[in-house]
């Protein structure tokens, strides 16, 4: 048959491939927080040595604010950047990179930066609860990406980082404040440990914190 329609000059059009469909890229945070925590205890697995390891350096210097009159100076100094370097561990191993304990001080290198920033989320979190307990709440997990933003981009500027933490949690902070719930049982079982399991819980809450700014954040650029 097909001889006889080349003999006629009829050739039969080759067949058309359909055209490829690009996928469809799912929208912003539809991860449940169960998933998030599965991802967060899979990101730490075989590195828990690393992780627990940054949670004792901020939960040591963090209990300088113990020491008479200058503790909140030491503190309110060193929050900023000690912020800043545990989003660099935990955003880290969340992304499987090999992370070192002592990246937990490159925050410094962003002190410029960091300190504001911490200064800022801390002052406007404490003006919003002194209005009400419910709106600091809602302001603190408003601000609660701004480190992360500041470690994707270190060249924005404190403001603008809090800027952007407030318009990427639109919409978000209730499934936040879930994602903390999920951790209460586990936080009563710290205290009975005596808090020794902070050490533990800390990196499990941080990574999860990472795995959430990941599924929320727009994947076109870094913010």
């Amino acid at each position: 048959m097909s001889e006889e329609n080349d003999a006629f000059g009829i050739n039969p059009p080759p067949p058309t491939e359909e055209p490829k469909s690009e996928p469809v890229p799912l929208p912003r945070g539809l991860t449940l927080n169960a998933e998030l925590q599965s991802r967060a205890l899979d990101s730490l697995r075989g590195k828990w040595g690393t992780a627990v390891g940054a949670a004792a350096i901020l939960i040591a210097l963090s209990l300088t604010g113990q020491i008479p009159f200058i503790g909140f100076f030491i503190s309110l100094l060193i929050g900023g950047p000690l912020a800043l370097g545990g989003v660099f561990v935990y955003l880290g191993l969340a992304r499987n990179e090999n992370v070192q304990v002592s990246k937990i001080f490159d925050g410094f290198d962003k002190f410029s930066t960091a300190f504001p920033l911490y200064l800022l989320v801390m002052l406007f979190t404490i003006l919003w609860t002194l209005l009400l307990i419910v709106p600091g709440i809602i302001k603190g997990l408003s601000y609660s990406m701004s480190f992360f933003i500041l470690a994707d981009n270190p060249e924005i500027g404190a403001m603008n980082a809090l800027k952007k933490s407030q318009e990427m949690m639109m919409g978000y902070k209730m499934k936040l404040f879930c994602l903390y719930w999920r951790f209460f049982g586990w936080a009563i079982l710290c205290v009975l440990t005596l808090f020794i399991g902070c050490l533990w819980l800390s990196p499990y809450i941080y990574t999860s914190m990472a795995h959430f700014y990941e599924d929320i954040r727009p994947k076109e650029s870094k913010v």
